[in-house]
């Protein structure tokens, strides 16, 4: 057994050992925000946060997570269920496309606004440059990331 913290909640999960963390999210606990998009670490579609910090779950062993706090895109919501402002700036800039790789680019720029509150537009496509969107939307998505930090975009 491994106990983990996820989204501010203790879970319990038996898996083995060598389990990466995506699968554990995705298949044991449930949770469908990370994706799995390439498996090697390169498209940002899997990022969860182990400790604020943004990791590829597609590549971390859970092991790695346990007595840290892990957090998801379902972890960002607000309070009552709904978005988290992140996310409703998303929402309002119409920055998902097909939404494939949305879920690990809000989880990315949410670390970025936990350590940057006013980050600027350079800033963000640093942050982001681990995460990949075939569709195209990342001015988009930088619209959006700085309407959630109440920059004019």
């Amino acid at each position: 057994m491994i106990n983990l913290r996820v989204n501010n909640q203790d879970v319990e999960v038996d898996v083995p050992g060598n389990a990466t963390l995506l699968a554990v999210l995705s298949n044991d606990l449930k949770l469908r925000g990370q994706k799995f998009g390439c498996g090697v670490s390169q498209c940002g579609a899997c990022t969860v946060l182990i400790d604020g910090e943004p990791v590829k779950s597609c590549q971390t062993p859970v092991t790695s997570a346990i007595g840290r706090s892990v957090t998801t895109l379902e972890g960002l919501r607000d309070s009552n269920g709904g978005p988290g402002a992140l996310q409703q700036a998303f929402i309002e800039e119409q920055a998902a496309q097909c939404g494939y790789c949305t879920s690990g680019m809000i989880v990315a720029a949410q670390a970025l606004l936990d350590r940057n509150a006013s980050p600027t537009e350079s800033d963000i496509r640093i942050a982001l440059s681990g995460n990949l969107c075939r569709c195209g939307s990342h001015n988009r998505v930088v619209r959006a990331v700085l309407k959630a930090a109440g920059s004019p975009a």
